[in-house]
């Protein structure tokens, strides 16, 4: 506290916001062990009016301020696949703090700037402030919780980020030294992706340097298949993303692909609101070429890649359930999910990523050398 601010002002959400003891504990948790939040460092909190995540960004805004930095929490509308962030919200990351927190009902929003002009780093480009600040130049830290709601934050939060950690790294370099992933379930998922030459990504939860930044709840380890590699059946009949929200599959949505790209969707009424909206974010795209929002040329790209496989992930949090939250549902330890649009090297740009999670699956990596090793069985680890 600064000498010249007056102490019967309060300094916390606390003194006039009530909430349970375990939110707090969880808020800490985030703040101290994951984020590794020092004294002095500055912490910009993006939210939306929403109670769910509005609770818990004061409960975080608490804990960074326990922890002897300084808290800016900072209200946008609430934002959709389709939507841009507001101007306040993207020059607030701009201005670099420390560590950039993203507490949102839905999605925190695109970066109008950057999905027009790109950002650069070495010829690379990253279409949003965020991700240029930390996996291009890497300056700051991040942690993102699209559609987090109190009960999962308080539950899936305070976990063993050590053991957690070893079971990415573990799937890590399974993955890493790949040329070939295969995945099958019970209800008929069969398809083959080419991964060599890609790295895997760990989503472990620990974020405490420059560079490091992931979802919260964390646990899963993930990748994008090559582009153009996909071929086969995917069979989503856990949940899956869209563009009214997360959906709860009945009807199991048969996909089929083919040299990367969605060319099938079979199912029920949540097949139809997953064609509804690639087809949406197709349209978008054009339009938003048309509106200058894209480069000449882009629109044709980004509505193309609406339909393309962009990642492969696993889940290895062992205190995540099936909710219907796809940010818990991803998580669950033993299951794998799959991404329709936009993918994470940066090199199949779409205005989507929608997110479907497989039960029980099997995955075989084919190595340089030609040998096929378990990766998981059934839902479960050789590890285990």
């Amino acid at each position: 506290m600064s000498k010249n601010q007056d102490s019967s002002f309060p300094q916390s959400f606390a003194a006039f916001v009530s909430r349970e003891g375990a939110l707090d504990h969880a808020a800490k948790v985030a703040v101290t062990e994951s984020l590794n939040v020092r004294e002095g460092e500055r912490v910009l909190i993006v939210t939306n009016p929403a109670r769910e995540v509005a609770t818990i960004a004061f409960a975080v805004h608490d804990a960074v301020r326990e922890a002897g930095a300084i808290p800016i929490l900072l209200f946008q509308p609430v934002k959709t696949q389709f939507d841009f962030a507001e101007e306040e919200v993207t020059a607030a990351i701009a201005t670099e703090p420390d560590v950039v927190i993203s507490l949102s009902a839905a999605k925190m929003g695109k970066d109008r700037r950057g999905i027009k002009e790109p950002y650069l780093v070495n010829g690379k480009p990253y279409d949003s402030i965020l991700h240029y600040l930390l996996h291009g130049v890497k300056r700051i830290r991040s942690f993102w919780s699209p559609g987090i709601t109190v009960d999962c934050f308080i539950r899936t939060i305070p976990v063993d980020y050590r053991r957690m950690k070893q079971d990415c790294e573990a799937l890590k370099s399974l993955l890493d030294q790949s040329v070939a992933l295969e995945i099958e379930n019970p209800k008929g998922t069969k398809i083959r992706i080419d991964t060599e030459g890609r790295t895997a990504f760990t989503d472990d939860g620990d974020f405490s340097r420059p560079g490091t930044g992931g979802n919260l709840p964390a646990g899963e380890t993930f990748l994008s298949p090559l582009v153009g590699s996909a071929e086969g059946t995917i069979v989503f009949d856990g949940s899956i993303a869209s563009a009214s929200g997360v959906l709860r599959i009945g009807t199991p949505i048969r996909v089929r692909l083919e040299k990367g790209f969605v060319v099938s969707l079979e199912g029920g009424t949540e097949a139809r609101a997953l064609e509804q909206t690639l087809q949406e974010a197709s349209l978008r795209a054009q339009q938003y070429e048309a509106e200058g929002k894209l480069k000449q040329g882009e629109g044709e790209r980004y509505a193309r890649n609406a339909r393309h496989l962009g990642e492969l992930g696993i889940g290895v949090n062992r205190k995540a359930q099936i909710t219907g939250n796809m940010l818990e549902d991803e998580k669950v330890y033993g299951t794998c999910h799959f991404a329709i649009g936009s993918n994470y090297d940066e090199d199949a740009p779409s205005l989507i990523h929608l997110d479907g999670l497989v039960s029980t699956p099997s995955i075989y990596a084919k190595t340089k050398q030609g040998i096929w090793e378990t990766v998981m069985k059934e839902g479960r680890f050789p590890w285990e």
